[in-house]
């Protein structure tokens, strides 16, 4: 069984090899664009409770009946009970888009960067 041993022209040549490709740095870098985030995650805006006609009556002008101002105010109660729910899903989108403009902005200047590398 015969061991060989590798010459030293072919490992000086090989490590020459890999200092320059270390040298080379962002000319040899790949840039990886971004994704953004999925528009089915984005959360749906709340609808707002329907004013009945009599809700917003000019003074002197006979208001809600009783059944009905109890019910507008339990839609309201509905909807605000609601609000925080959508504040957290719409703030955690709104970071992921941020996000993506961030990525965004390092995938153009790693792409200006590579254009502008020496060859």
């Amino acid at each position: 069984m015969s061991t060989r041993r590798p010459s030293w022209s072919r490992l000086a040549s090989s490590g020459a090899a890999l200092l320059c490709w270390l040298a080379a740095g962002p000319a040899l870098a790949l840039c990886t664009a971004p994704t953004p985030p999925d528009p089915a995650t984005r959360p749906a805006k709340l609808a707002p409770p329907v004013k009945g006609p009599c809700v917003d009556q000019t003074r002197g002008a006979p208001g809600c009946l009783g059944w009905e101002a109890y019910t507008f105010n339990d839609e309201v109660k509905a909807f605000n009970a609601k609000v925080p729910a959508f504040r957290a899903a719409a703030d955690e989108y709104v970071a992921k888009l941020n996000a993506y403009v961030t990525a965004a902005a390092a995938y153009a200047k790693c792409e200006v960067e590579t254009l502008n590398a020496p060859r």
